[in-house]
């Protein structure tokens, strides 16, 4: 899961789904493994991802503080207190907000609310947030709205991604959209 969330920046999930394939493929899934890998390897495998040399470096600069932090042991890692996880997360290279909030929801099962692009999109467009709203807001309404329920914030993610992929694309479908009820006259309240 960790290395998904690394690899999924900047690409479609299908193209990531190929390097974990090829990594699998080399025995390259484990912490030990992944460290062990010389540079230009891992980039060659994680290749199908896209911008494979940068997130290769991403891979090995988060193998290396897990080596380095808590001696490769990822459970003992995923298990430290969110805010602490996430601090963290957040200090190694290549790791923004999406991708440590991704990290602690999938990898960790902890009831963080993962924004993307796509969430942004289909919430600006119902007016429902600003265009330019941050991150941190965004994933605040979110949180302030929602039981806190990994299971619940996996299915809420999942399903924006789905009408986003479908309806609520660069050129928008919203004659078919499930969501079209909501698009008159909204202002945005954040």
């Amino acid at each position: 899961m960790v290395v998904g969330a690394i690899l999924t920046q900047s690409t479609a999930w299908v193209n990531v789904a190929r390097a974990l394939a090829q990594l699998r493929r080399a025995g390259a899934l484990r912490p030990a493994a992944l460290a062990a890998l010389p540079a230009a390897r891992l980039a060659r495998l994680v290749q199908p991802s896209g911008f494979f040399r940068v997130k290769a470096g991403r891979l090995r600069a988060f193998v290396r503080h897990l080596v380095r932090r808590h001696g490769g042991d990822l459970t003992r890692f995923l298990r430290r207190p969110p805010a602490a996880l996430r601090a963290e997360l957040l200090g190694i290279p290549g790791i923004g907000p999406e991708t440590a909030d991704s990290i602690l929801l999938y990898a960790a099962g902890r009831p963080v609310f993962v924004v993307d692009a796509y969430t942004r999109r289909i919430l600006s467009r119902h007016r429902i947030v600003g265009r330019r709203v941050d991150y941190g807001r965004l994933q605040a309404v979110f949180m302030a709205h929602l039981p806190r329920d990994p299971g619940l914030f996996n299915e809420y993610h999942a399903l924006l991604v789905r009408v986003a992929k479908e309806y609520c694309r660069t050129r928008p479908r919203c004659t078919r959209c499930p969501l079209r009820f909501d698009l008159r006259g909204r202002r945005p309240r954040v």
